[in-house]
């Protein structure tokens, strides 16, 4: 059984290395910003290894392993998903902006 999607947060998880929701949940989308951007290169380029401009029939065969390779990203954990847990487990490196008045 896979694991599921929408999973229930407890505000103290969240909320223990900043005390602050908001600042949390600005360091996890900033994280989840980083990790889809790095998925998004690396299938973009294993998908570029199959860039052909000749037609032939082994296209097809070379088709069915980019959808695989698809199928195997559009499958993982959700970019969101991973930056929480990273965050709620301390593996997420940050540091706070020293506030200027102008």
């Amino acid at each position: 059984m896979s694991k599921s999607s929408i999973i229930t947060r407890d505000f103290s998880d969240l909320t223990q290395e900043t005390d602050n929701i908001y600042e949390s949940l600005v360091i996890i989308s900033k994280r989840a910003r980083q990790i889809s951007t790095n998925l998004k290169e690396e299938l973009t380029a294993k998908l570029s290894e199959f860039a052909t401009t000749v037609d032939n029939l082994e296209e097809i065969h070379e088709n069915r392993e980019q959808i695989e390779i698809s199928k195997f990203y559009e499958r993982m954990p959700k970019p969101t998903t991973l930056a929480t847990e990273e965050f709620i487990e301390g593996k997420v490196y940050f540091t706070k902006g020293t506030d200027q008045e102008f």
